[in-house]
């Protein structure tokens, strides 16, 4: 799939985790956690993980997390590809 706009998902309220996509040439993906220093590693592999699923290879990808579990993180991802691909 192809990130044709800006889109995000989530919120910036606690147990929750905000992600941002935009088009770009390569994938980048930025983490910024409450709890990165325990979990960082382990919320980068499971953006990487829903982007494979939906076959996104470039996105510049922003993930603002306020202590998420796994499924909100990969819910989160997966809403901001849907709406970034045109699929709302």
């Amino acid at each position: 799939m192809k990130i044709r706009k800006v889109a995000c998902a989530g919120t910036l309220e606690s147990s929750d985790t905000y992600v941002e996509l935009e088009p770009c040439d390569e994938l980048d993906i930025t983490v910024e956690s409450v709890v990165e220093k325990q979990f960082g590693d382990r919320i980068e592999q499971a953006v990487k993980e829903v982007l494979a699923e939906y076959g996104v290879e470039c996105a510049k990808v922003r993930v603002i997390d306020r202590g998420a579990l796994d499924c909100t993180i990969r819910a989160r991802v997966e809403t901001a590809v849907m709406r970034a691909g045109g699929e709302d």
